[in-house]
């Protein structure tokens, strides 16, 4: 078997990106303006919401919703204990608490049936993560806990969706990212979606420095040279008009990309569900995953090396792999700040241990899919 390099992941970007770039540069209109207009009225129609408003990166999106709620000191916030670090950081941004809440093995979502025991009478809002591209069940949290706001961490989860609800309008507000990870990017960047006016006023000025215009406004209005009010504290959180040329651009392919990752997804499990020592991934019934990352389950006590190990072997094989991600719980901010133990989330602290994505991109060939099937079923 020829060694191939793959990459755990690679931006699918051309020439139609590099084209894009040129009218907001030569048009000198570099900063938030008419290309972040039109990539967030695509953006919103694909997702079926009323308000979409781009931002310079998921974690600033997360930081901007729950100041929009009004989370403050003394504030609990629910979150799963398996995610990126962002999703509790943008808590502690607000000097708010992250309370978090063990995941389900089988979704790597949070478990909804441990949400109740966590609410007390501080908790305020939940941020369910879409992680790798599922949807986390809104519509069971909402029967749980109705009088919480949800802020979804869709990071993952552009194109993604729940029968013919797509992701960023299952709760109040949702959070998406354009990292060069995701499966479209404008490098780094952000968007926020929601359907409620007052949520989407509050987000529109805090990403602007609190500004009660935004340039574009400001500049298209009869006195370009009176400068807005400023009667919040707001931040710079703004997206450049040479990203959004470029997500404009992305955002048009994003359903083939998808549907392509679902091939090959769909053919992973085949290959791969017959090996005893892994899980393939679980998705519900009228779930649309955004394969972000495709991540299998390992169980060490079958398989013929530990996880870490076998991350070793594929690297040398030329195939790159990473954990799903992290147990939030274990890192040591937050065990130290928190006292909490590795033990005290279960099931979290497994997937930290246990989980591994795979190459799944769209800039992968036959050739590289059948390579990585292969090496993995030579173990």
């Amino acid at each position: 078997m020829e060694k191939r390099n793959i990459p755990i992941a690679l931006p699918s970007m051309g020439q139609e990106e590099w084209e894009a770039t040129r009218e907001p540069i030569f048009s000198g209109w570099i900063t938030q303006g008419p290309k972040v207009a039109e990539f967030e009225k695509l953006f919103a129609t694909r997702h079926k919401v009323k308000h979409a408003l781009a931002v310079s990166n998921c974690t600033t999106a997360l930081h901007l919703a729950l100041v929009a709620l009004g989370i403050k000191k003394g504030d609990e916030v629910l979150v799963p204990a398996f995610t990126w670090v962002s999703t509790a950081n943008a808590v502690i941004y607000c000097n708010a608490t992250p309370v978090f809440v063990d995941i389900d093995l089988h979704t790597f979502n949070i478990d909804v049936n441990q949400i109740k025991d966590k609410i007390t009478p501080r908790t305020k809002a939940i941020i369910p993560v879409h992680l790798f591209g599922l949807c986390a069940n809104i519509d069971e949290i909402n029967k749980i806990a109705p009088h919480l706001k949800i802020v979804e961490d869709g990071a993952c989860a552009s194109g993604a969706g729940i029968g013919d609800k797509p992701a960023g309008g299952l709760g109040d507000i949702g959070c998406f990212s354009f990292h060069p990870r995701k499966s479209i990017t404008t490098g780094e960047g952000g968007m926020i979606t929601t359907n409620n006016d007052a949520f989407a006023e509050q987000v529109n000025m805090l990403r602007n420095h609190g500004a009660s215009v935004s340039e574009e406004q400001r500049h298209k209005g009869p006195k370009p040279y009176i400068l807005p009010e400023f009667n919040m504290v707001g931040y710079n959180y703004r997206m450049t008009d040479i990203q959004a040329a470029i997500g404009v651009v992305q955002l048009k392919k994003l359903d083939t990309l998808i549907d392509e990752r679902q091939k090959w997804a769909e053919f992973y499990t085949k290959k791969l569900s017959t090996i005893p020592w892994l899980t393939t991934p679980s998705i519900p019934n009228g779930y649309k995953h955004g394969w972000q990352s495709y991540v299998l389950y390992i169980d060490e006590a079958k398989a013929p090396m530990k996880r870490n190990d076998l991350m070793e072997y594929l690297q040398q094989k030329g195939i790159s792999t990473r954990p799903g991600t992290h147990a939030v719980h274990t890192l040591g901010y937050y065990s130290r700040t928190f006292n909490i133990k590795p033990a005290d989330f279960p099931n979290a602290f497994a997937a930290n241990e246990y989980s591994i994505s795979i190459p799944l991109h769209n800039k992968m060939v036959k050739e590289d899919f059948d390579y990585v099937v292969n090496a993995i079923k030579l173990i």
